[in-house]
Formats: C-alpha cells, structure tokens, sequence
C-alpha cells in the first residue's frame, strides 16, 4: 500500500469511525484535570479566579496540556459531525467555527507560556483575544451544529437537548462577559460548564452513530 492511500485511509479512519470516542475522551480528560486543579492550587479560589490562571504555577502543565488536547478534539469534532450528518444536513460553517475555536483555544494556553519577543501585556492582550475568540466561535458553531441536526432523522432527536445547551452557553456567555453580581471564576467556569456538556454529548453520540455504521458496513481496505 502507497504512503499517500495509506495516511489517508488512516485519517478517514480516525474522522469517520473513531473521531467520536477520540473526542468524548478528550472532554472527559480536560474536565477531569481542570476540576482536580481546583482542589490541588489551594493558592487560588476557585470561585474567583477564572481557568486560566491555572494555566501557570504547580500543575499549570497538566492543565495546558488538556488546553492542547481540547483543542485538537474540537477540529477533529466538527470534521466527524460533517462526515456523520446527511448531505442536506451538512454546513461547513460550524466546522470552521470549530477549527477556529481549536486553534484559539491552543493559543490562550500557549500565550501563558512566557512567549519569546513578548512582552508581559502583550501576551495578556494576545491571551484575551484568543480566549474570546474561543468562546464566541465554540458557542456559534454549537447552535450552527445543533439547528443542521434538525435536518437529519438520525439525529433529529437530540436536536431537543443539543439546540437548548447550545443557546444556554451562548447566553451564558454574555452574562459573563457583561454582568459583575457574581465571582469572576464562577460565571467563567458555569460557561465552560455548558459548553463541555454540549461537547461531551455530541462527541457521544457521534460515537454511537459511528458504530452504527460500523456495524453495518464491512471496513474496506484500499487497493494496494
């Protein structure tokens, strides 16, 4: 078998049978270790201090490297959701919204990294912007996803759930960003709590219908 037939089948494999399960893994990985930091940082309180200045100090590490591997999962989501939805079902716009949010999301973890030819504000600014373009592009593509599952018999059926989480995030959000009545970490983190809810879930149910699929069609091998 070429290497150019190889690597793709390989790819097609990982987006069209196993992106699912790749990417509910990764959710659960970066939930599991950014609730640990709660507990392990006593320096910081968890109810004031949004996530990011977990991104520096003891265990920042683990914590950036559940930002890297989140944003790895959220490109690879949206190519699997693509590739899992009927044709009239399919919209590259929340795909792209995701390669975004991926991309920026590697970014706000990455400007708490003490950045070569920066400057301390600069990184901040860098990390505020990417952080926000985090947020706005994850929380768009969610609602995007969520009304094309609408178009879908197969996935109709979570468009009850998907759609509601999707706008709560959103609205959630705004609250967040405008409204001061409540700790900063704690509105930020009820935000992120919403978004990994509705990650989680279609990453579970892409994986569902992955092996659906799977079970129904026999793998093919490409010619050599």
């Amino acid at each position: 078998m070429k290497m150019p037939l190889l690597s793709a089948f390989v790819l097609e494999g990982i987006v069209r049978r196993r992106s699912g399960l790749l990417c509910f893994a990764a959710v659960l990985l970066f939930a599991t270790i950014c609730l640990l930091a709660q507990w392990m940082r006593p320096d910081l309180d968890w109810r004031n201090d949004p996530l990011s200045n977990y991104l520096k100090g003891h265990y920042g590490g683990w914590v950036r490297g559940a930002y890297y591997v989140l944003s790895m999962a959220l490109i690879l989501l949206g190519a699997g959701l693509y590739g899992a939805l009927r044709p009239q079902a399919r919209s590259a716009a929340p795909v792209l919204l995701l390669v975004v949010a991926g991309v920026g999301l590697w970014a706000t973890a990455i400007t708490e990294n003490d950045l070569p030819y920066f400057t301390h504000d600069q990184e901040n600014l860098l990390h505020r912007i990417a952080a926000l373009t985090t947020f706005l592009s994850v929380t768009s593509a969610m609602m995007l996803q969520s009304w094309r599952f609408h178009y879908d018999d197969r996935w109709r059926r979570h468009f009850g759930l998907a759609f509601p989480l999707a706008v709560a995030a959103f609205i959630a959000l705004w609250i967040y960003a405008y409204w001061h009545g409540a700790p900063e970490g704690l509105r930020q983190k009820t935000v992120i709590t919403l978004i990994l809810m509705w990650l989680g879930s279609a990453a579970w149910w892409l994986r569902s219908q992955q092996l659906q699929a799977a079970q129904a069609v026999p793998v093919r091998l490409p010619p050599d």
